[in-house]
């Protein structure tokens, strides 16, 4: 329940070479706030809802609880969400030991890409690659409940 994750923009395409895996997320927030959101996300076929809790002191880790619930569940959920629905496609990509999930955002966040890593510790040791840029961990304009809220193409 407790997620560690460390988020980076990405400075080239180099990492589409490395894709084992892509798939389209829309997500919307029901509930939005400095300590907590509530998620409902569309992804492969399946609905989940997801609460999140405040960040730690730096910006590593924060409270997780997902469930997954029925598509038709999700989809009547999301006519409640805010507006300015996050899309993008994910890119799963193996380097190193660790799984990196590139974001490829749309809609009114376009041109924005930003790499997640999960890890077991704050402190876990990784691999980056050539692709990964500047780390905006902590950063809460690049949070997805706040690209809904201001997406990319307002900034």
């Amino acid at each position: 329940m407790l997620e560690i994750e460390r988020k980076f923009l990405v400075k080239s395409e180099c990492y589409k070479e490395q894709i084992s895996g892509k798939y389209k997320i829309v997500q919307g927030y029901l509930s939005v706030a400095t300590d907590r959101s509530v998620r409902v996300r569309l992804c492969k076929d399946k609905g989940f809802l997801t609460i999140k809790g405040a960040n730690s002191e730096s910006g590593r880790s924060r409270f997780e609880w997902e469930k997954e619930i029925s598509l038709k569940e999700a989809r009547a959920l999301m006519s409640l969400c805010l507006p300015n629905k996050i899309e993008k496609i994910r890119h799963c990509i193996k380097f190193g030991k660790h799984l990196f999930e590139v974001d490829q955002f749309s809609g009114k966040n376009t041109g924005l890409t930003i790499a997640e890593i999960e890890l077991k510790s704050e402190d876990e040791a990784f691999e980056k690659p050539e692709w990964l840029g500047k780390e905006v961990t902590g950063e809460k304009k690049y949070y997805n409940s706040q690209l809904c809220q201001k997406p990319y193409l307002e900034w």
